[in-house]
């Protein structure tokens, strides 16, 4: 398994910006189970936002499924 697969802002990345893909991506659905999944990791939008500055290809890249 990559490293990139186990690392929880990565996983929370690739969440948030597959959801930003889809039309409806903003909705209701998708803020409670992306906020769920940062309060069950421990980790803050703020430090996802971060993470997608620094890694932003391999993050989309992932998201298309081209990884």
């Amino acid at each position: 398994m990559s490293r990139q697969k186990r690392d929880p802002l990565f996983g929370a990345a690739v969440l948030k910006v597959s959801f930003g893909m889809r039309p409806d991506g903003n909705s209701e659905g998708f803020r409670f189970v992306y906020e769920g999944v940062l309060r069950d990791l421990g980790i803050t939008d703020e430090e996802v936002e971060a993470y997608l500055e620094k890694n932003r290809e391999a993050v989309m890249a992932a998201a298309r499924g081209k990884l």
